[in-house]
């Protein structure tokens, strides 16, 4: 059974300026790249589990939101970088929306994702939460700082 790394995105991969959904607006964090490619080394599917609540909110539509991540997918490939998957949940609340679980039980079946030796990564307390939930073996709170992070 695959490991899988599963990352948040605004905050973990990108700089969070609140409901972020422009290219021009994407600024990628140092060192994510790097730390991609390691973990990608190691065995790791690289999964995106990100809540979208712009999209509920009015700010921008799903189409909005595809178009970006093609585009950051793409980024992603061209570094190196397979991601896997992007899950996402463009509600406000259900059982996808972090801190439910939902997202990553949804990687776990498509992917057979061993849980127990996977480890999530992202940079509020619901990230954690949710993948604590989910069985995540390591539940990581960032920093911002990859280099403090080892897989």
């Amino acid at each position: 059974m695959p490991k899988a790394l599963f990352m948040d995105r605004d905050g973990t991969i990108n700089a969070d300026y609140a409901y972020v959904h422009e290219k021009d607006h994407f600024d990628f964090i140092p060192g994510v790249f790097e730390f991609c490619r390691a973990a990608q080394a190691k065995g790791y599917l690289i999964i995106v589990i990100t809540n979208q609540s712009g999209i509920a909110r009015g700010y921008y539509t799903e189409d909005d939101f595809k178009a970006l991540n093609d585009w950051m997918v793409a980024r992603f490939a061209a570094e190196g970088v397979t991601i896997t998957d992007v899950f996402y949940c463009p509600e406000l609340s259900g059982p996808d929306r972090k801190p439910e679980p939902g997202m990553f039980l949804k990687a776990r079946d498509k992917y057979g994702i061993d849980m127990a030796a996977s480890v999530s990564l992202g940079d509020k307390p619901r990230d954690v939460e949710a993948g604590e939930r989910a069985g995540v073996g390591r539940n990581l709170l960032f920093n911002g700082d990859y280099s403090e992070i080892s897989l």
